[in-house]
């Protein structure tokens, strides 16, 4: 209760605040009268949206270089050219996707037909994070619109350049009565779990997870939760050294780490730790250069509070490379740590920042050891020629997704599912698991009158049972 009044205060003292249940109840109107449900309507407004990426493609880059000082073709490929690639593969089989899905029916129910008929949920809200502003909130949105949905959205304000511009454009785009984008931090998020909407989903951190949790049990809203973790990457001594290294720094380092499926540590044999740290360091400077901060591809920490966290991270330890701070520029270089205690912060929480932890290890095979003890990450990565490993790594552990000889390109690929399992994430998306993730499978069994056998019908007898017992 005391939460409830909390809320309450806060509609009377922001009038920002006061409008969204009515925009929430509009949406519901457009959906309730049918508006998405049209198959051709909906690709029309996929189109719709990727043409807002491409008209306005200097605006997103420009938003993406003041919230996160990200370069043109990182921002492009990560955010922009990964949306339009969703759109793109979406249009091109969102016919099939929503066809009946044929089933075979028991021959006690012949004759008949059995299918699974995807419908939309109805109105659903889209909760996106600030490391990947357009990307975490597009991509979703794209999968809601080609299940039909209407859809409230909510940039996360930490990246408010890009909040804003997604609320400036996305009304001069899509259909304002099937979709609207929601300002504000905490106080509107709250008023938005009020909302008794049809679907959640929500990208971003544990804690406000439970929070969108324990607010959707209240109505039973179904959610899905793209999270995080700890994402722990395997480096066999039997590798390509070039390669791996190239691969590892691409995949730590974009988007200054902040990224939920970046590696966070790495599990090295204590024999191959300098070989590979000194490759790392080769490749880091390769790409941005011996001094990074000059970097246009070198990205920045969100915000000073984010900043100082990572901050905290260095302290007392065993820095082999980097750790230069300027916390004006919320500048933090690329960073390795050798060897961490398992109890430090470092190790205790997700780094999300340009520090990587490489931990020696006996053998390859106690790798195994050091992530099952953690909780289930987002992401596993594991770099190795040796396919028996290989097999014994993807039998022995539990991640959401995992990348073999290579970092994150798995999100790349529309036609997998990408999500989280355990403490990092709950329900997946991407291509037609995103299509899915917010439509429900109607099931339907369609039946002729003929052949109405009565052995189903009262009154039962013997010989009805033990012919039942067989067609069963």
């Amino acid at each position: 209760m005391k939460e409830i009044n909390m809320v309450l205060k806060s509609e009377v003292e922001n009038p920002l605040i006061e409008p969204i249940p009515f925009h929430v109840e509009r949406l519901k109107t457009s959906f309730s009268e049918g508006t998405t449900r049209d198959i051709h309507w909906r690709i029309s407004q996929l189109v719709q949206l990727k043409k807002m990426l491409q008209e306005k493609e200097s605006k997103f880059l420009e938003a993406l270089s003041l919230d996160l000082h990200k370069g043109e073709q990182e921002a492009w490929v990560a955010e922009i050219g990964f949306v339009i690639s969703d759109i793109n593969h979406t249009v091109k089989h969102l016919v099939k996707w929503c066809r009946p899905r044929y089933v075979t029916t028991p021959l006690f129910a012949q004759p008949g037909k059995s299918y699974s008929l995807p419908e939309p949920l109805g109105t659903v809200m889209i909760i996106g994070a600030w490391n990947y502003p357009f990307q975490l909130v597009l991509a979703p949105l794209v999968a809601a619109i080609a299940a039909g949905n209407c859809v409230v959205i909510k940039p996360s304000e930490v990246a408010e350049h890009s909040a804003r511009l997604l609320a400036e454009l996305i009304p001069l785009y899509l259909d304002t009565d099937c979709y609207h984008v929601v300002l504000g931090a905490v106080e509107e998020t709250q008023v938005l779990l009020q909302q008794n909407v049809d679907h959640i989903f929500y990208t971003g951190g544990e804690a406000v997870a439970k929070i969108i949790l324990k607010a959707a049990a209240d109505y039973l809203i179904p959610v899905t939760l793209e999270l995080g973790g700890k994402s722990p990457c395997i480096v066999d001594t039997d590798t390509n050294l070039d390669v791996t290294s190239s691969r590892i720094v691409w995949s730590k380092w974009m988007n200054a780490g902040q990224t939920c499926v970046a590696p966070d540590y790495l599990l090295v044999e204590e024999r191959f730790v300098g070989s590979l740290i000194e490759t790392l360091i080769a490749k880091i400077e390769r790409f941005y250069g011996a001094n990074p901060m000059e970097s246009q591809d070198y990205g920045r920490i969100i915000n000073l509070r984010h900043f100082d966290r990572l901050a905290r991270y260095l302290e007392g330890q065993n820095v082999v490379y980097g750790g230069h701070v300027n916390r004006e520029k919320k500048y933090l270089s690329p960073t390795i740590i050798l060897a961490p205690d398992d109890q430090s912060l470092v190790m205790q929480e997700e780094v999300f920042g340009p520090i990587l932890v490489v931990l020696p290890i006996k053998n390859k095979v106690d790798a195994i050891r050091v992530i099952n003890s953690k909780p289930k990450p987002l992401a596993l990565y594991l770099y190795t020629n040796d396919k028996s490993f290989e097999q014994h790594v993807l039998q022995r552990t539990s991640s959401g997704n995992v990348g073999v000889n290579d970092g994150m390109m798995f999100m790349a690929n529309a036609n997998l599912p990408f999500g989280g399992v355990g403490e990092s994430g709950m329900g997946s998306y991407h291509g037609k698991t995103g299509f899915d993730t917010f439509s429900h499978l109607k099931t339907v069994m369609k039946r002729s009158f003929l052949l109405d056998v009565a052995l189903r019908y009262p009154p039962f007898n013997r010989f009805k049972l033990n012919v039942l017992k067989k067609l069963l």
